[in-house]
């Protein structure tokens, strides 16, 4: 189905140019001189890389139709990664190519989003935020409080990351599953 540019909303899947994508940000810009536009930002599903794509307002961009889908992640082994629909009990097993990296934030039965398209699975979508524990901390220097200092933790995914001082061995971590790093304890 082909919309106008000025229709697109954040969260359609694209294809243009032969290359599908998911629009991921959306700005319209009105220069004081020409046509209207719309730059919008697309992470590829074949590359998982994001890029910009200008838009004159009049374009006709391909939607495709997204179906999205919650599945529990339940284990990783050398076939892929295993989702399991908490509804159904069917399993499915994704490449970590779909993850882009993420790996390190999967715990079991976390529920992430995956998104279709028609009927193949092209992205998956974790939450904001991930709960893992600490299972490895340095202890922090006495004394040393200027600047917020932090020390490395490694978490219980094999993640590490940067975390205060007064993190240490069986703390519950909140991390940032987009930027992989240190929120709060949870």
């Amino acid at each position: 189905m082909a919309v106008v540019a000025t229709q697109l909303k954040k969260g359609q899947c694209i294809e243009y140019k032969g290359e599908q994508g998911l629009v991921i940000g959306l700005e319209h810009r009105t220069p004081g001189k020409g046509n209207a536009l719309v730059m919008a930002t697309i992470r590829s599903f074949a590359s998982g890389r994001t890029k910009d794509i200008r838009f004159a307002s009049s374009d006709k961009v391909d939607v495709l139709s997204l179906e999205r889908v919650t599945l529990e992640f339940n284990y990783a082994d050398a076939e892929g990664f295993h989702f399991m629909d908490p509804n159904t009990f069917e399993m499915t097993t994704l490449s970590p190519a779909l993850l882009e990296g993420n790996e390190q934030l999967l715990t079991e039965n976390l529920a992430c989003d995956i998104l279709y398209v028609e009927d193949k699975p092209v992205s998956v979508e974790l939450p904001s935020s991930v709960e893992l524990k600490v299972v490895e901390a340095a202890e922090g220097m006495k004394g040393d409080t200027a600047n917020n200092p932090t020390k490395p933790a490694k978490l219980e995914t094999g993640l590490e990351v940067q975390v205060p001082l007064f993190v240490k061995e069986g703390d519950v971590l909140k991390i940032s599953t987009e930027t992989k790093k240190y929120m709060s304890r949870a």
